[in-house]
């Protein structure tokens, strides 16, 4: 158990990188973000999906297994030698070899003594043009809990996870204060002149909203950059548990955002907007159905 610290304000910091071939460079950019957000006061740090490569999840390649790491592994401890020495905790995603055959899409959380304090593996994994991600990802089998850091409970939630407001609830439902989303998403390049500003709309619009229904704090982290057919769009963000925007990111460059959350804010918040009181859950049972249909009214 991770006691919580007297103060009720928590500084969240989110790395927008962009992605080379080169993965030790990646690595080095990511832990000198890491250091540069500590400075600037962040007490939990966030990086983006998969920062260690390029999103290999453009093609469906063997080789790129090879990428694939043991959780506690080489990019572990690395994050969690600069989280010891910042004493400060960092979301890192992973990608996990968990056995041979079996890999995950995998958030970790390490704290500020430098170990590993909670894991998370994708739930939701897509399969669509440039996002072949069920090619080199098994789906999470650890479900969706809260991580107790010393300065907020953490939910950690990945990129695609990011559409499902079930899984935004049962992370807040664990006593998540903050939901960190690691992100690579972007442009096909082909469709960006004609979808590009509705798709961007709608990917922030559903996170914000994840916020307001559950009285949390959101905070994305998104790569930014073109690699292979894909732009990747950046504008992570992090919004308060009302959906307003504290801090955006650009679309085209590298940044740091950190934002310093009051966390009594949660409670005045749910105070006034009691969602959580007011759920029904004695008539919640057909979401355990892949689909009802309009045949099943009334009964």
């Amino acid at each position: 158990m991770v006691a919580r610290m007297q103060s009720e304000t928590v500084t969240i910091g989110v790395i927008q990188m962009r992605c080379v071939a080169d993965r030790d460079h990646n690595l080095r950019a990511a832990l000198e973000a890491i250091e540069e957000a500590a400075r600037r006061g962040a007490d939990i740090v966030c990086l983006q999906e998969l920062f260690r490569s390029e999103y290999f999840c453009q093609r469906e390649d063997v080789a790129c297994f090879e990428f694939a790491e043991t959780i506690p592994g080489p990019t572990t401890e690395a994050l969690s030698r600069v989280a010891a020495a910042r004493s400060i905790t960092v979301v890192g995603s992973i990608f996990e070899r968990r056995a041979e055959g079996v890999y995950h899409n995998s958030a970790v959380v390490i704290g500020p003594d430098g170990q590993v304090a909670g894991l998370y593996r994708k739930m939701h994994i897509p399969d669509d043009p440039l996002y072949y991600e069920k090619f080199y990802f098994t789906p999470g089998d650890l479900g969706f809990a809260s991580v107790a850091t010393p300065r907020a409970r953490i939910g950690t939630l990945v990129c695609w996870d990011q559409w499902f407001p079930e899984a935004a609830r049962l992370s807040a439902l664990h006593g998540s204060e903050i939901l960190f989303y690691p992100t690579a998403i972007g442009w096909h390049l082909r469709e960006k002149a004609e979808w590009g500003s509705a798709q961007h709309d709608a990917w922030e619009t559903v996170q914000r909203a994840h916020a307001i229904a559950n009285g949390v704090f959101v905070a994305v982290a998104n790569r930014v950059g073109r690699e292979g057919d894909l732009e990747f769009w950046g504008g992570s963000f992090i919004v308060d548990p009302f959906g307003r925007v504290l801090a955006r990111a650009s679309h085209d460059r590298e940044e740091i955002l950190t934002v310093r959350c009051e966390l009594a804010s949660i409670g005045q918040i749910r105070r006034n907007w009691p969602f959580l009181r007011d759920r029904r859950i004695d008539a919640y049972k057909g979401l355990l159905r892949r689909y009802i249909g309009p045949e099943a009214k009334g009964k």
